[in-house]
This record gives structure tokens, C-alpha cells and sequence, in this order.
């Protein structure tokens, strides 16, 4: 069967695709972003295409010879990148109308919990889309509302949470007695083949979470046993302080930076996960448990430096950032004039010694500015290490004995030079 995946490479998606791929059906993978895609799936077939942009008669040509789409895309806060009522309902509401006139099973993941009322813009428009859904006749569709989705790989959420469950000494959390109910990837990739098959629950809800509503701080002291580390206190932080770590975790989302640690999932973390898990009957599966999720899938190094390096990949940005644009403001004030005679006490030229420190200097902020972004946080990185290395030659051709200097002007350089190194081995998101 030939099946299209919406949102291929996601978390959700990209282990449907797999488990599709393996079960023999013809994957088509759909996203906006297809760069590291194909590279990472090569066994698909990929096509761009983006829920926000993409028009009826798009979806319409797509989906030519498709039996099945399966939509994995979603976000959980509005941002630059990211419209919520674009993505979870204008988008679908497109989506679902070509499969409708192309004869297309339509199998939509959102989320359990999902109702009427609540107060965040996340289950408002996943709502707003099973609703629409429901009330798409002539289509044939089901919603798979999966709990927390755990497997091997983390992105969002659930790296979150291996970050907090690595944390030394102790382990962060907040709102720790609420509850949640997971469910296993694979188990997700399982639910959707059976929704392909001719007898499947069709036009239904259902729910896929396992019987055990974990609390938060049980669940990280378990991913904590789970990554090798040694027993350590959960500390329930107050409420009032994860406010203001998510304000600052919004605004970082203005210049494209999307954490884990925004308000809307401060706010699914108090209302919990839940969910009916009798409705895995419905597909006949039946899923795993936390403790039996984890235990098929042992933890190794990879994992502990994951966790280990989760909140350290931020500070190493933040220092560098402060770094750069403290060093070329310095470079502009109070360190001018003595900068230009350092250049000039070994036969520079005046001119060419302010030209010099002044060009430093802006380039310095300049790379300090695009770190910040996330967009050019890569370039910005790979500049730092080409400026770092103009430094240091042109310092040892010019000054060479400031290589001696008990201050170590030059040698400090290199281990600035090896945080962007650091940063730019954990720049990726998933």
C-alpha cells in the first residue's frame, strides 16, 4: 500500500515510517524541510510540502495513487515558525479535504487529553481539528490520540525530561505530582498498521496510553534509574520560577529557538497526560508499560551524554554569546586605545592598527548577534572559530610574545574556540 507520512522525520513520524517500510508498504515522506531528510531516510520517497502553505490542489496532485496518509506534523506553541491554527486546523482542514476527494484513508495523530475547554492554543486547535474531522463526511479517518511517546530517540518533551532526570546531584521538576500516561513509540507505529487494515475502527477517537498515570517526579526518578545514574532527590521546583524560565524560553522563540520549557508546556504539565487506555482493545494491541518500554530499550553512553549535555548545550551558547559581544564592545571603549598600542608598539601603523581593532570589534558583535538566532547559530559558530584562528596567526606574527604573557591574552582563546566546537556538535534539535 502505497501511504503517505506527513511530518516524516519527526519524533512520531519518523518511527511510523520505519515500522510502514518494514511491514512492506510504499512510504511516501512528506515535509517541509528535506535536507537532512533524505539523508536520514533514504528508503523513503520524499515530497515538499508544508500544512501551512500548501493548497487543496497540492494535496490533491500529492496524494495521486495513495491508499493512506498518516498526519504527524503538529507543534505545541504559536512562534514565528509555527502557527497553531494554520498547522492543527486550517492545514488539516485541506489535507482532509483532498483525501476526501482522492478516496484517501485519513489517519491523524493528535493527542490524549485533547478536549473542549482547556486553556492553552495547543488543545484548542488539536480540538478544533478532530472536531472538524468528525464532521468531514464521505471521508474515511481516525484520531490517534497517544499519551508522552517514549523510544529511543527524544526530541522536546521527552528530551526534557531526560535532561531533568540527568541533572547532577538532583532532580528538577515542576509540578511533579501531576500525572502522565505513556505510551511507547513503537506501539504508536504498531496502532497505525492496524489502522490500515479494511477492518479497522474507522471514524473513531481513540486513545493510545498505557493503564499506569505516572507522577512526573516518579516518572524522572525511573529515566534516571533507566540512564545508569546514581539515586538522587526530586526537587519539586515552585511553579512561580518555571513562569519565568518559560517567559524566557518564549522570548528565545522570537529568534527561533524552540524549547521544550514554553509556557504552553508548563501548562500540559499541570494538566497532565492523560487518557482511556481500554481503547488500545479497539485496535487489538495491548501496550507496554513504562517499566517494560524501557527495559527493551537499554540505555547506553550516547544516552547518558545526551541527558549529561541537554542543559549545558544553552549555557555554552549564553557564554559565548556574552563573550563575543562583551569582547567587541571592549574592543570599541575602554579597550581601544590600548589595543591600537599594542599594534603599534610592534610597527603598525596607526591607521591600520584602528582599522584593525575596529573591524575586530564589529566583527566580534556581529558574531555575538547571529549566535543568538537559530537560524545562523551554525554560521555564527564556524565564523567564531575562523575569527579565533585569524587571531591567533595574526598574533603570532605580530606580537608573538604575547604568547608568553602571564595573562595569557592568546592562549585564553583556544578553549573559547573549543566551547564553539562543543556548541556546534549539539547545535542540532533532533
Amino acid at each position: 500500500m502505497r501511504v503517505a507520512v506527513i511530518g516524516a522525520y519527526g519524533l512520531i513520524g519518523s518511527y511510523i515510517s520505519a515500522r510502514l517500510v518494514a511491514e512492506g508498504h510504499d512510504v511516501i515522506g512528506v515535509g517541509r524541510d528535506l535536507t537532512q531528510a533524505r539523508r536520514r531516510f533514504a528508503n523513503l520517497h520524499w515530497k515538499r510540502a508544508d500544512l501551512v502553505t500548501a493548497s487543496l490542489a497540492d494535496w490533491t496532485a500529492l496524494l495521486d495513487g495513495v491508499a493512506a496518509v498518516v498526519n504527524c506534523a503538529g507543534a505545541l506553541q504559536d512562534s514565528p515558525r509555527d502557527d497553531l491554527n494554520a498547522v492543527h486546523v486550517e492545514g488539516v482542514r485541506r489535507l482532509a479535504s483532498a483525501c476526501r476527494a482522492q478516496g484517501v484513508r485519513f489517519i491523524h495523530i493528535s493527542a490524549a487529553g485533547v478536549e473542549a475547554g482547556k486553556p492553552t492554543a495547543f488543545n484548542t486547535t488539536k480540538h478544533a481539528a478532530e472536531t472538524l474531522l468528525a464532521e468531514c463526511a464521505g471521508l474515511d479517518w481516525i484520531v490517534l490520540r497517544p499519551g508522552l511517546v517514549i523510544g529511543p530517540a527524544a526530541y522536546g518533551g521527552t528530551a526534557l525530561l531526560r535532561g531533568l532526570a540527568g541533572f547532577p546531584g538532583f532532580a528538577p521538576v515542576v509540578h511533579g505530582d501531576s500525572r502522565v500516561q505513556v505510551v511507547a513509540a513503537d506501539d504508536v507505529a504498531a496502532a497505525v498498521v492496524r489502522c490500515l487494515a479494511p477492518d479497522a475502527p474507522l471514524r473513531q477517537r481513540l486513545d493510545l496510553v498505557d493503564a499506569e498515570a505516572v507522577a512526573l517526579k516518579d516518572l524522572v526518578s525511573r529515566l534516571r534509574a533507566w540512564l545508569g545514574f546514581p539515586a538522587a532527590p526530586v526537587v519539586d521546583l515552585p511553579p512561580a520560577l518555571a513562569r519565568i524560565a518559560a517567559v524566557g524560553a518564549d522570548a528565545l522563540a522570537l529568534l527561533g529557538w524552540r524549547s521544550p520549557m514554553r509556557t504552553a508546556a508548563l501548562a500540559q504539565l499541570r494538566m497532565g497526560v492523560r487518557g482511556e487506555a481500554g481503547d488500545a482493545a479497539m485496535l487489538g494491541l495491548q501496550f507496554k508499560s513504562l517499566d517494560a518500554l524501557l527495559a527493551a530499550m537499554p540505555s547506553g553512553v550516547q544516552e547518558r551524554w545526551f541527558a549529561r549535555a541537554y542543559f549545558a548545550k544553552p549555557l555554552i551558547l549564553l557564554v559565548l554569546f556574552a563573550f563575543w559581544l562583551v569582547s567587541g564592545l571592549i574592543g570599541v571603549t575602554a579597550g581601544f586605545s590600548p589595543a591600537v598600542a599594542t599594534l603599534t608598539t610592534a610597527g603598525v601603523s596607526e591607521e591600520l592598527a584602528v582599522a584593525a581593532v575596529v573591524g575586530g570589534s564589529v566583527a566580534d558583535i556581529a558574531l555575538a548577534l547571529l549566535v543568538a538566532h537559530r537560524r545562523t547559530a551554525g554560521l555564527a559558530l564556524r565564523g567564531m572559530l575562523l575569527v579565533t584562528a585569524g587571531y591567533l596567526l595574526g598574533g603570532a606574527l605580530v606580537r608573538p610574545d604575547l604568547w608568553l604573557d602571564p595573562l595569557g591574552p592568546l592562549v585564553k582563546s583556544i578553549p573559547a574556540a573549543m566551547l564553539a566546537v562543543a556548541a556546534l556538535t549539539t547545535l542540532e534539535e533532533r
